[in-house]
C-alpha cells in the first residue's frame, strides 16, 4: 500500500468485471453453460453472506470532464477488453480474501478478466485534509 496515501481500507472490496465480448463465438450450449456456473458462483457469495451488492452495466456511456462539466464525450468503448461489463461488492476481511473470491469466478475462463480494489473510508482528497488537520506540519510540506 501507498505510505503516503492516507486514506484506509474498509472491510469491503469491488470486483469490477472487465470485459464484455468473452461470450463472442460461443455456442449456445456453451453460453447457457458459463451462465449457469456464473449464477452459481453469484449464488454461492449470497449464500456464504459476503455479497453487498452487483449490478451488470449498459454497454454505453459518457464521460464529463472540465470547469462545470462543459465536455461530454463518449468513455465507454465497448469494444474494448478494458470496458467494464459491471461490478460485485464484497465483505471481506483481506485483500487476500476478495482475491480468492474473485479466482473462482467462472467467467475467468473464458477470457473475462476481474479487477479487485478496497473500497477507502475516504475519497484521497477529503483524507489527505484530515491528515492535514491532524498534523499541520504536514500540510505546509
Amino acid at each position: 500500500m501507498n505510505t503516503d496515501n492516507p486514506q484506509q481500507p474498509t472491510d469491503e472490496y469491488l470486483l469490477l468485471i472487465r470485459g464484455t465480448h468473452w461470450t463472442h463465438g460461443m455456442s449456445p450450449t456453451k453460453l447457457q453453460k458459463s451462465m449457469t456456473d456464473f449464477y452459481a458462483w453469484v449464488d454461492g457469495l449470497a449464500e456464504a453472506g459476503i455479497l453487498r451488492g452487483a449490478q451488470p452495466l449498459m454497454e454505453e456511456g459518457k464521460v464529463i470532464s472540465g470547469k462545470q462539466g462543459t465536455s461530454v464525450t463518449d468513455g465507454v468503448f465497448v469494444e474494448s477488453k478494458e470496458a467494464i461489463a459491471g461490478y460485485f461488492q464484497l465483505a471481506v476481511p483481506s485483500m487476500e480474501a476478495a482475491l480468492s473470491h474473485a479466482g473462482t469466478c467462472p467467467i475467468l475462463d473464458y477470457g473475462a478478466e476481474i479487477e479487485v480494489r478496497p473500497i477507502a473510508d475516504l475519497c484521497r482528497p477529503m483524507a489527505e485534509v484530515k491528515r492535514n488537520e491532524n498534523n499541520p506540519q504536514k500540510a505546509t510540506a
